[in-house]
């Protein structure tokens, strides 16, 4: 989504000229960045800490849709959902190299305001830009991110390391941005039967925003750290609770019981799920994209964690014989099945 009227050919610039225009506003403000763009490679120091590394690739028609994505937002997601994968390892990001692809359809002032998104995350969270790369693309926006952090050895939590009887916890709530997805594609089909009537999105800001625009839980590694709490497990949920906790199980080699009364949902995300006919709880487990951290606790650590409102305790693991179940409202116990994202369905 661009509506910018000025159009630069991005061929004026060349290459070069567009890195070199995109990234002479950065400001480098981590300690550990001791050269950032403008030579071979940048160059780090984490002072004997361990380096957590993660990439992700956003596709236009695969991860995002410009119909109604704005640009500035897409910068910003595009880096929250690198650094979400840095914390998911109880770690601290610090740098992340950005690399785009691009179609002869993006003049330069779309590519600008693609990067202000990108600039407002990486200063929200404090992150320096210390790479990357241009290439011209002929299946549209190609977004590739690194994101580069650190952590003391016996911080960083891993997805295989759950033990018998801890307890699941997840940030935040769930299912909004599926929600969210469903809502504007909705008004796309609207805006192409006639172009001439607005999309109604009023009074549903926040699961919308979950869509376009998430927020990576930084906020929660530091208050575990605040509290003293190191989870047992974690990972980030980007394509649904069940697909995250049977990955934690199936690493770790253990079972859970999750109940689907203790799972958070909105009122915003649950009313319309129902205006949709979809149920809220299948939407939390299977719609993904919301980037809340899922983390286990030792039984020990309840007293520390049971009054916090930035995350819910939503079940507990178990011998990996249990298997992985949800216990629904009624009583019933049914096995849990990954129903999430996958990239390549419907792929021919």
């Amino acid at each position: 989504m661009f509506d910018n009227k000025e159009h630069t050919n991005i061929e004026q610039l060349g290459e070069f000229g567009l890195i070199k225009h995109l990234t002479k506003n950065i400001k480098l403000g981590q300690p550990s960045t001791i050269k950032g763009v403008g030579d071979d490679a940048a160059v780090l120091d984490h002072s004997g800490k361990k380096l957590l590394v993660s990439t992700d690739m956003l596709l236009e028609g695969i991860h995002f849709d410009l119909a109604y994505t704005p640009l500035k937002h897409l910068g910003y997601k595009a880096i929250q959902v690198n650094l979400s994968d840095i914390y998911a390892m109880n770690g601290i990001a610090t740098q992340v190299t950005v690399s785009l692809g691009l179609s002869s359809k993006f003049p330069l002032e779309a590519i600008e305001e693609l990067y202000e998104g990108i600039y407002i995350a990486c200063d929200k969270y404090n992150v320096d830009i210390v790479g990357g790369d241009t290439s011209a693309s002929k299946q549209g926006l190609v977004i590739s991110v690194t994101s580069i952090g650190y952590a003391e050895e016996h911080d960083i939590v891993y997805r295989n390391t759950a033990e018998e009887d801890d307890l699941v916890c997840v940030s935040g709530d769930l299912g909004g941005a599926y929600i969210g997805l469903q809502l504007l594609e909705r008004e796309k089909q609207v805006y192409l039967e006639n172009p001439k009537i607005q999309p109604d999105l009023e009074g549903k800001d926040y699961i919308v925003e979950r869509q376009l625009k998430p927020e990576a839980r930084k906020d929660i590694v530091e208050l575990l750290k605040d509290i003293g709490v190191k989870p047992t497990a974690m990972i980030d949920v980007s394509d649904g609770l069940a697909s995250e906790i049977l990955h934690i199980c199936k690493q770790s080699d253990k079972g859970c019981n999750i109940y689907e009364e203790k799972i958070p949902l909105d009122p915003m995300t649950f009313e319309t799920a129902r205006e949709f006919h979809l149920d809220p709880t299948i939407c939390a487990l299977s719609g993904g994209e919301d980037y809340e951290l899922l983390f286990t606790v030792k039984q020990a650590d309840y007293d520390k964690i049971k009054f916090k409102m930035d995350f819910t305790i939503i079940g507990h693991i178990t011998d990996a014989a249990a298997g992985c179940n949800l216990i629904t409202k009624q009583g019933n116990v049914h096995p849990l099945k990954a129903q999430g994202w996958n990239a390549f369905t419907n792929l021919t």
